[in-house]
């Protein structure tokens, strides 16, 4: 499927390194006047000056991070995937067990975000990815503020980057569904009135290999970032390009950044600035032995929500 066919036009954006030489480079995030992201290999949280410059470890994750998120009183939690717990880094800068999904999540834990409540949603793999498992539906949990955890939604495929709108709509990537599904999130923490956001094409069976089924993916959306017009920009695995995705589907923009996007965010001192999470492929094994990866930039008309 081509961007033509999705309902695009014919739109060239300048993309440009900003942070080079890194493992593998995941969750990006926009805080406090900095980049921050993922080293997954590294096994480091780290940031950057909107430049790329003076850049630091912000938090150490031996067990892999991913997508972070904070707390209304401003401390960072992080994903630790491989043991399945969320981190949090207290004020003083150590790290604590925020909470402990094991037993509960199905495969590695990948994806959160956090509400004003302080509740954190949590995604997982929902079956064991790299030793080529059949795919198995993954689920949300919800962690509380005093570490009570709830299931809060299942039986998607493969919950992967997350937004949630400034009218409580939580929007999921759906990256082996070949979708990205919404739920309004209500006041006392519950994802209700599921529905497909975007759908763009069959649901693949279960049961299979991610491997067997790489035909069917016609577009495989990992991260996820929400702009000013409620538009979503998709770092899309199977056409290795950022698609700029309105609801119900059509896709208005793409970015081709000469690698393969895993997830984005808007940012920058003007809100413009797409920051791109980048790397020659996801082969575990070359990304843990090689220094690849790059943190990319593109300008973009419409910012940040």
């Amino acid at each position: 499927m081509t961007f033509t066919e999705l309902g695009g036009h014919d739109v060239a954006h300048a993309v440009t390194d900003l942070v080079v030489g890194r493992t593998f480079v995941e969750a990006p995030r926009w805080r406090d006047d900095r980049l921050w992201f993922s080293e997954l290999y590294a096994f480091s949280v780290m940031s950057a000056e909107e430049d790329g410059s003076d850049l630091r470890v912000e938090a150490e994750v031996p067990e892999q991070p991913s997508g972070m998120a904070w707390l209304p009183d401003g401390r960072l939690v992080v994903v630790s995937m491989r043991d399945q717990k969320l981190l949090r880094r207290e004020h003083d800068g150590t790290m604590v067990v925020h909470a402990d999904l094991s037993g509960h999540a199905k495969g590695f834990c990948n994806e959160v975000l956090a509400d004003a409540q302080g509740r954190c949603y949590v995604g997982d793999f929902g079956f064991d990815l790299d030793n080529g498992a059949p795919m198995a539906p993954g689920s949300i949990h919800r962690v509380d503020p005093d570490g009570t955890l709830t299931e809060v939604t299942d039986e998607l495929y493969f919950p992967n980057g997350c937004v949630l709108t400034a009218d409580n709509v939580l929007i999921v990537a759906e990256t082996f569904g070949n979708r990205v599904s919404a739920f309004d999130l209500t006041d006392d923490g519950r994802l209700v009135n599921r529905r497909v956001w975007a759908q763009f094409g069959p649901l693949p069976p279960m049961g299979k290999t991610v491997a067997d089924s790489e035909s069917e993916f016609v577009v495989s959306a990992d991260g996820i970032c929400l702009d000013a017009d409620g538009a979503v920009w998709i770092a899309d695995l199977a056409s290795q390009k950022l698609l700029r995705v309105v609801e119900g589907g059509e896709v208005v923009d793409e970015i081709v950044p000469g690698m393969m996007p895993f997830s984005a965010v808007l940012g920058g001192s003007d809100g413009h600035t797409l920051f791109i999470c980048a790397a020659p492929g996801f082969e575990v094994e070359d990304r843990r032995s090689t220094k690849l990866a790059k943190v990319l930039t593109a300008r973009v008309p419409v910012g940040a929500a």
